[in-house]
């Protein structure tokens, strides 16, 4: 079935901070094909790159820091890096790692990658060595582009690189108008990584057509609207929420990037959005939630639109927002999808209290809820969401055995769709429950995949690389509650060392995938058929306050001097559940992560009334150094 969203907004006015002098026309774009199915597919005058053509060229379309790009400029780029791409050999299905940090130039590189025809792969720079070179290997990229030099900045041993900077130099002559290659809505735009079951990531392989149709269905959905708007990216590359925002410059939106400091601190945020004039932010419930308190109706452009997505949302987060729609302060709309299905597959807006959902299926998708022996569900009853149509993916890269087993032949599809019959649908692995009206409530997983601040992922792949390291025998995780009560991966391990265990995955996995505790146990509980039983593993560290153990890792609590050290000392305790802090301990080694880096942040200055930014808490880990920080802050703040 197919439902609409019970919203639909008109039309937000431009920003008066967005009215950017117009000067120069934008080029003219070949005929292209305006009949119902190219437009359906992708392709055609629907193609992003032809929409982005058209965007007014003196308008701005990035900002970056200090660096400014007009669409002219970003098109005369992007047209120059595509023209050296070609020179390269590189065309549609070819596949260009771009191990860039966010910044002007990723958004060049990424269009100009486009417009040769070609697909990017975004490697975020900040994820482990092994990382960045087990992407570049497993997608077989055709070439990688680096921030420094072709030979240091490659992250796979024999992988072509170059250099962003010889693909972005301004051409000697007069520059070529702005010509993307002809592609069909199947020719492959993206692939992005996701954390992979079987201990492995895996690539989600998108057509360019899904990513067309996904920027339309945002625009028909109310949540793209208006002229000239400013939309963060708040996004890392490497997660698919980042297309959602950077498809924004096709309808002549301006692209402002926010760096990995403002983004981690919410007061810092709050005050970008008002800085720069932002009118919409993509954010996950995590950030949201400290973001609200900080946010006013006197600030910048309201109301703000907020796209809420990546976990769940609590009943109390919910009507927080629900209540800042009826002052008029933003319009949340909560977007559900797995990267899969390009990005978003259901909104609903957050504009009533009650209970949390996911809204209704975007246009772009059909939805199936089925039961164990794939029949639909009805009204009140609850199933597997598995969704069908054109923004399906195309798979997994060089997985065809994991594709087959998760794309499924469309049990309802009829020659009325727009695929036809004969189609594939996405098993999710997700549960909802039906609501009369059409809508899905969302409740939970239905095997080892969660979703944590944002991040998908797949516990089996931690359990993998825990039993890599020399010594563990057995290990288990699970998505439960640390000691303050903030959500964590716990991993339970039957041999090995919790500091080498710790080491061992942060040298492996993104920081996200690390867990927050490591609990040795001597062995597991089963169940009546041998296997591990999951369902036995505590939810809930208990902290060593609590069972009166001491704290794994934890220094001597001796040798604490000064206010600002037995100040973070107390506060570490109530954060991280710690039953003994010392000055040489080390605040992520003692699990803590970036929620628990806000709280520390939060209580510092409540008690202190001293402006700590929470990069100070990732500058100066040891307590030591962040109190010694602290005092010199106390210090200016006092002179």
């Amino acid at each position: 079935m197919t439902a609409v969203l019970p919203e639909r907004p008109t039309a937000a006015p431009a920003s008066p901070a967005s009215s950017v002098a117009e000067t120069s026309s934008a080029p003219s774009v070949s005929e292209a094909c305006a009949c119902g199915a190219c437009a359906a597919a992708g392709t055609g005058a629907a193609d992003l790159l032809a929409r982005f053509a058209t965007a007014p060229g003196g308008r701005t379309a990035v900002v970056a820091g200090d660096a400014r790009l007009t669409f002219d400029e970003l098109r005369a780029g992007a047209a120059a890096f595509a023209a050296r791409l070609t020179a390269l050999g590189i065309g549609p299905e070819s596949v260009v790692a771009l191990c860039l940090p966010r910044g002007a130039a990723l958004v060049t590189a990424i269009i100009g990658t486009l417009t040769a025809g070609a697909a990017y792969l975004p490697v975020d720079p900040a994820l482990p060595a092994d990382r960045r070179r087990y992407l570049v290997e497993d997608s077989g990229a055709d070439l990688v582009v680096v921030d420094g030099g072709a030979t240091d900045g490659s992250p796979a041993p024999g992988a072509r690189a170059v250099p962003v900077a010889e693909l972005t130099a301004a051409p000697g002559d007069a520059p070529a108008p702005y010509t993307p290659a002809p592609v069909t809505g199947d020719t492959l735009a993206y692939v992005i990584y996701t954390s992979g079951s079987t201990g492995r990531p895996k690539g989600v392989e998108i057509g360019r057509g899904s990513a067309s149709l996904l920027l339309k269905e945002l625009e028909d959905a109310g949540a793209a609207t208006g002229e000239g708007r400013r939309v963060g990216w708040n996004a890392s590359p490497s997660f698919d929420a980042s297309v959602q925002q950077w498809t924004r410059l096709c309808r002549g939106d301006t692209l402002v990037m926010i760096d990995e400091e403002t983004r981690r601190d919410p007061s810092l945020l709050a005050a970008f959005v008002d800085e720069q004039a932002l009118t919409d932010l993509d954010i996950t419930p995590s950030h949201a939630d400290p973001l609200l308190d900080l946010l006013s109706t006197d600030g910048g452009p309201r109301p703000l639109t907020l796209l809420v997505g990546g976990e769940a949302i609590s009943p109390a987060l919910w009507d927080r927002l629900a209540a800042a729609h009826r002052t008029g302060l933003l319009r949340a709309l909560n977007v559900y999808g797995p990267t899969e299905c390009t990005v978003d597959a259901t909104a609903g807006w957050i504009d009533a209290p009650g209970e949390p959902h996911i809204g209704a299926v975007l246009p772009g998708l059909r939805m199936r809820l089925l039961d164990e022996k794939l029949a639909p569900v009805g009204p009140g009853e609850s199933g597997e969401l598995y969704l069908a149509g054109p923004r399906v993916g195309r798979g997994y890269r060089r997985r065809p055995g994991l594709t087959a087993e998760r794309f499924v032949p469309d049990v309802a599809a009829t020659a009325d769709d727009a695929d036809g019959p004969g189609g594939r649908m996405y098993r999710t692995g997700d549960r909802c429950r039906l609501l009369p009206d059409g809508r899905l409530v969302y409740l939970g997983r239905a095997d080892g995949q969660v979703k944590l601040r944002g991040h998908r992922i797949e516990l089996p792949e931690i359990e993998a690389a825990l039993t890599r390291v020399d010594g563990v025998a057995e290990a288990a995780v699970i998505l439960g509650e640390d000691a303050g009560g903030t959500a964590s991966l716990i991993a339970y391990h039957r041999g090995g060392d919790a500091t080498a265990l710790r080491a061992a995955l942060s040298a492996d996995l993104p920081a996200y995938m690390v867990p927050s505790a490591f609990v040795a146990v001597d062995r597991f509980a089963t169940t009546p058929s041998g296997k591990l039983d999951r369902s036995a593993l505590p939810t809930r560290v208990a902290s060593p306050a609590e069972t009166g153990a001491p704290t794994a890792g934890a220094e001597d609590t001796g040798g604490l001097e000064g206010r600002a050290e037995e100040l973070i000392a107390r506060v570490w305790t109530q954060v991280l559940g710690a039953a003994s802090i010392g000055p040489d301990d080390n605040f992520f080694k003692l699990g803590g992560h970036s929620l628990l880096a806000i709280k520390l942040v939060s209580r510092v200055r409540a008690e202190l009334s001293v402006a700590l930014p929470v990069k100070a808490v990732y500058a100066h880990p040891r307590l030591r150094d962040l109190a010694a920080h602290i005092e010199e802050l106390l210090a200016a703040r006092d002179a």
